[in-house]
C-alpha cells in the first residue's frame, strides 16, 4: 500500500529539478546530495555539456602579418582562408561545476541540460 501512495505522488510530478556538483569529471560523477552521488550510467547529456564538433564554412582572408625569416616575402603576408571547417567545441563538464538536471520520472535517469552561470 504504501509503494502504491508513493509511486501516486510521484506520477502527480513528471518532472524534478535539481542541482548538483561535478565531483569527477572521468569517470562523470555528479553530487546531488549528501548522500545521491550519480554516477554516468544515470546521467543524459545535453549536447551544451559535452564536447562535440561543429562544420562551419568561411570565406576570408587571413590579416597582413609580418614575420618569418625577416626575408621581404614575409613582411606582409596573407592568404585566402575558405571553404567548410570544423571546429571542435570543449564544453565538456569540470569538478566543481554547477549543473541543472531534470530526474526522468522514475528516478533511475537524470538529464544534465546546462551548468548554473557563474
Amino acid at each position: 500500500m504504501k509503494t502504491a501512495a508513493v509511486d501516486a505522488v510521484e506520477a502527480g510530478k513528471p518532472v524534478n529539478v535539481v542541482f548538483g556538483t561535478v565531483v569527477s569529471a572521468s569517470p562523470l560523477k555528479i553530487q546531488v546530495d549528501q548522500k545521491l552521488i550519480l554516477s554516468a550510467k544515470m546521467l543524459i547529456l545535453a549536447r551544451n555539456v559535452t564536447d562535440f564538433t561543429v562544420y562551419e564554412t568561411v570565406n576570408h582572408q587571413t590579416e597582413d602579418t609580418g614575420g618569418g625569416s625577416g626575408d621581404a616575402a614575409f613582411e606582409s603576408h596573407h592568404h585566402a582562408y575558405a571553404g567548410k571547417k570544423a571546429f571542435q567545441i570543449h564544453n565538456g563538464l569540470a569538478v566543481g561545476e554547477k549543473v541543472i538536471l531534470i530526474r526522468v520520472q522514475g528516478g533511475q535517469k537524470y538529464l544534465v541540460i546546462d551548468r548554473l552561470g557563474a
